[in-house]
């Protein structure tokens, strides 16, 4: 029988530090919200929410250098932060 594993961090405060990270980068900021039409304000008002979350994942995970640069910044495989999307959507 396989132990829990107890290394994996929550999803949605993965995702939130990942959507920390992304908002980092000023380019990286304004990529993210023209793809996803947010503002500013909407973003800071459902950075908790869920779907907003997922979101940010799926943003990362469409351009890999970011996906794989986030996961390195996090100090987590880029399949952790992959697991995560899924949870947040399921």
């Amino acid at each position: 029988m396989r132990a829990a594993d107890t290394n994996n961090p929550d999803s949605a405060a993965l995702a939130l530090s990942a959507l920390a990270w992304t908002l980092s980068d000023q380019p990286r900021a304004e990529r993210l919200l023209a793809l996803t039409g947010l503002d500013s304000a909407e973003l800071r008002a459902r950075a908790t929410d869920p779907s907003l979350l997922a979101a940010v994942l799926t943003f990362l995970e469409s351009h890999e250098p970011d996906l794989l640069a986030c996961a390195g910044a996090l100090g987590v495989k880029p399949e952790t932060l992959i697991a995560a999307h899924k949870e947040l959507e399921a």
